[in-house]
């Protein structure tokens, strides 16, 4: 791995570059050891895809542009299978397309890393523009019981990185992994410094010999609720299936405690670590009286509104979440403790601020905002 990461810096070039966010994506997706990508285009995630379909072969990797978004994610799903680090990247009615091979791939414990460029929805609603309407989308969107890892990054230094710390947690968990940004962020450039090294997560392959080899059993690295993932073609045999099945992989869909079994074992590997995956910004918070919760694009107005109040003599405190899912319940409940007022900033109506609501033991108020526009300062201020 480490020749693959020497490989991915020399074609990603400069140690410093002024880049737009999806480039950011690109070069942390190639730096991680992605060497599949199948993807569709779509805007504002179009760009992500024209980078990687230049740079994949150039480290030995494969780029293919599928049919629509169904097709998309079902070849990262298959190329994981093989022993890919894989991916794909859309926005939000491309994210819709995928939600029942999202589901494929939190049942069969697939590694995988999707980046959602958001825009303004519902339907294909504002191409162009920015949103965070598919918060909820991204832990609810495919049907039944299952817990992805989603991460929500507000600049293009953190794009490149998260997109990196999303292969790492995607491989480590054997779970699908979301990176959500949106336009502003996707299509805005900042200096970005390329990391010289990094630590990669690699895939944990059975150590057994292959007549003993469980596949969907605990595991026996540390993490045990997370299997080895044997690759197809290395002589263990491997039934996967989205139903309902046993350690073995079978089918075993008539039986409440294989069911029961299976799904709290594969949302229990997420939540066990809950507090490990928490990752949270936060800023004058020790005396302060209003805090102001945000993510992504939005935060960005939200620490300036917050050195405003600061300025006019308010204490307000500023906590922002970088890791969206799990959630952060236990942060947000000892943080309502300390303060009167939670102000939760974002664009949407409502999403994480029903999140934050039901955990949180003080007011909560929205500083909501729609239509492709990011929040000023004095709006968030406002509602503060």
């Amino acid at each position: 791995m480490n020749e693959e990461f020497e490989r991915a810096k020399k074609v990603i070039g400069g140690a410093k570059q002024f880049i737009h966010g999806d480039t950011a994506v690109s070069y942390g997706a190639l730096l991680a050891g992605c060497r599949f990508f199948g993807g569709y285009p779509i805007t504002p995630a179009s760009e992500i895809a024209e980078q990687m379909s230049r740079l994949l072969p150039r480290v030995g990797g494969t780029y293919i542009q599928m049919e629509d978004e169904l097709a998309s994610i079902a070849a990262v799903i298959g190329s994981s299978w093989t022993g890919a680090k894989a991916m794909t990247a859309t926005s939000g009615p491309g994210f819709s397309l995928m939600q029942e091979n999202l589901g494929f791939a939190a049942m069969s414990e697939t590694p995988l890393v999707l980046v959602n460029v958001q825009r303004s929805g519902p339907s294909t609603g504002q191409p162009t523009l920015g949103a965070q309407g598919d918060m909820m989308q991204a832990r609810y969107g495919s049907h039944g019981d299952y817990h992805p890892i989603v991460l929500s990054p507000n600049t293009i230094q953190e794009t490149l990185e998260m997109t990196i710390r999303s292969f790492n947690l995607a491989e480590e968990y054997r779970c699908p992994v979301f990176l959500m940004i949106c336009a502003d962020l996707g299509h805005m450039r900042e200096m970005v410094e390329i990391p010289q090294q990094v630590d990669l997560f690699q895939r944990k392959k059975p150590k057994v010999p292959r007549d003993e080899y469980i596949p969907f059993g605990e595991g026996t690295y540390g993490k045990k609720k997370v299997p080895e993932m044997a690759i197809f073609g290395t002589g263990y045999h491997t039934y996967v299936t989205g139903l309902t099945h046993d350690e073995h992989g079978f089918p075993a869909t008539d039986d409440q405690e294989d069911h029961d079994r299976l799904i709290r074992r594969q949302i229990e590997k997420i939540t066990d670590d809950r507090e490990a995956l928490t990752d949270i910004e936060r800023r004058n918070l020790d005396d302060a009286d209003v805090a102001i919760v945000s993510y992504g694009i939005a935060s960005r107005s939200a620490l300036e509104a917050m050195r405003k109040a600061r300025e006019q003599g308010k204490k307000v405190g500023y906590f922002r979440l970088k890791t969206i899912w799990p959630f952060p319940s236990h942060a947000i409940e000892k943080l309502s403790g300390k303060v009167n007022k939670i102000v939760v900033a974002e664009m949407n109506l409502g999403q994480m601020y029903h999140k934050v609501n039901e955990y949180a033991c003080c007011e909560v108020s929205l500083a909501s905002k729609i239509g492709g526009e990011i929040h000023t300062p004095n709006e968030i201020l406002a509602e503060v």
